[in-house]
């Protein structure tokens, strides 16, 4: 069996505050661990992910929509799972 794409993935709530309503953090590829992504609610449900910046320069974010996509689907039911949405 493949090892998932998104794996070891942690969540933090905090309190909602415009729609922010956790960070993230997780591995990609069993290689490349990401955090501080900012958890966010849309306004017609689902989540939406915003990476970590320093001085209006992105740190790390996804380059493929669909990576993007697997990445949200990943927190989403991790987030469902625990049961933060």
């Amino acid at each position: 069996m493949e090892n998932p794409i998104v794996s070891e993935i942690s969540l933090v709530p905090i309190k909602p505050k415009y729609g922010h309503i956790a960070f993230a953090s997780f591995v990609l590829f069993d290689a490349l661990y990401v955090s501080s992504v900012a958890v966010y609610t849309r306004p017609h449900g689902g989540i939406r992910l915003v990476y970590p910046r320093k001085k209006n320069l992105d740190v790390c974010h996804p380059i493929k929509h669909e990576l993007g996509l697997m990445i949200e689907e990943a927190i989403t039911d991790e987030m469902q799972r625990y049961e933060l949405i």
